[in-house]
């Protein structure tokens, strides 16, 4: 395994990407902490400066009724079911408001899928939200979400674009994708989109000129391959035009589920971590996710493969749902990078730096 696994850092370094069965076997058989010095070097390749980022954000989730009902989501309600709300508008602008108050530069929307918001909802939300705060990154709606609102006004995912582009959407997220498997999606949200009309959506953004990110969730039923195909799979639509900044994978949260289990081990988190730096070659940014793995961790992960930390998230109401409540100040996040040995940068969206620290 030690020559095995050689020979795939000569081979990264002189940017040849790896295949599938190599990545399966890394995976599988190798050493944990040569795995992760591996992506640390691919990383300290791409990111030679020693910068690690953040962006200052705010999670709103407008919603929690949602008629897909994943059985890994702690979060939704069903229509008119106690404890289900709709924000107001006016709630929402007050919430951006804050975010703004405090240096906030992104603000992230996604909630359920509602079965009475269609695109008209939405372009009136976005365009007051464009007008009040022009400044502000509206970087919303996952892929699932898209597809809903496309599904209940009668339109294609194209016109559905185009027309939220045009109210204000700035960039996508790219929640909802799980393991991009349909095997896996079948198990634990038969209700949802299949991985096809998931990528589907990041192809039609990646057509329109609208930035994307893309995620994984893991540690529900899938196998070692599924979530190498799932790597694959994202680093494949990159290779087609794909407009992925970031790639964010996390651990499944089983708190208050319906799917239950037990959190993935975070050896398991790093290693997943560690192996995506090493197969999405085409995508520069990976980000540790403190909010699930908690600060310490996440401090870690900035040697596995990590060069971002996400958001501050003023808020977050998803992950907490499921009893995950990890949080974390713009000062904690800027004294751990430090204290790893990093310099802390502020940035946007799409990665401009707007301050150092």
């Amino acid at each position: 395994m030690h020559s095995f696994l050689g020979k795939c850092a000569e081979r990264l370094e002189n940017g040849s990407p790896l295949n599938r069965q190599e990545a399966l076997r890394i995976f599988e058989e190798a050493d944990f902490l040569a795995v992760g010095k591996l992506a640390d070097r691919v990383r300290r390749r791409l990111h030679p400066e020693k910068i690690v980022t953040f962006v200052v954000d705010r999670n709103v989730n407008y919603s929690n009724i949602c008629v897909s009902r994943c059985r890994f989501c702690a979060f939704y309600r069903d229509e008119g079911a106690a404890g289900s709300y709709l924000l107001s508008q006016e709630e929402i602008c007050r919430k951006v408001e804050e975010l703004v108050s405090q240096g906030g530069t992104q603000l992230l929307m996604q909630g359920g899928l509602h079965p009475q918001l269609g695109i008209a909802y939405f372009e009136e939300l976005f365009r007051a939200i464009k007008k009040r705060f022009p400044r502000i990154r509206n970087h919303s709606l996952s892929p699932a979400e898209i597809t809903h609102i496309a599904r209940i006004s009668g339109l294609t995912i194209a016109t559905t674009l185009r027309r939220l582009r045009e109210a204000g959407l700035d960039s996508i997220p790219g929640g909802g994708a799980e393991i991009l498997v349909d095997r896996v999606r079948t198990e634990i949200s038969p209700d949802k989109i299949g991985w096809e009309e998931w990528a589907e959506v990041m192809r039609e953004a990646a057509r329109q000129g609208l930035p994307t990110t893309a995620t994984m969730m893991f540690g529900t039923l899938e196998q070692p391959a599924e979530i190498v195909e799932h790597l694959f799979r994202i680093r494949e639509l990159q290779a087609q035009g794909g407009t992925f900044s970031a790639f964010i994978p996390w651990t499944y949260q089983p708190g208050n589920t319906e799917l239950g289990g037990v959190s993935a081990s975070g050896v398991e988190y790093l290693k997943v971590l560690a192996l995506s730096r090493l197969v999405l070659d085409n995508i520069p940014n990976i980000q540790a996710s403190w909010v699930t793995q908690g600060a310490k961790l996440a401090q870690v992960a900035l040697f596995f493969g990590a060069n971002d930390l996400g958001g501050t998230m003023l808020e977050e109401n998803v992950v907490a749902a499921a009893g995950c409540s990890f949080r974390i100040t713009r000062e904690e996040l800027i004294d751990l990078i430090r204290g790893a040995g990093f310099v802390p940068a502020q940035r946007t969206t799409d990665y401009k730096i707007v301050q150092f620290y």
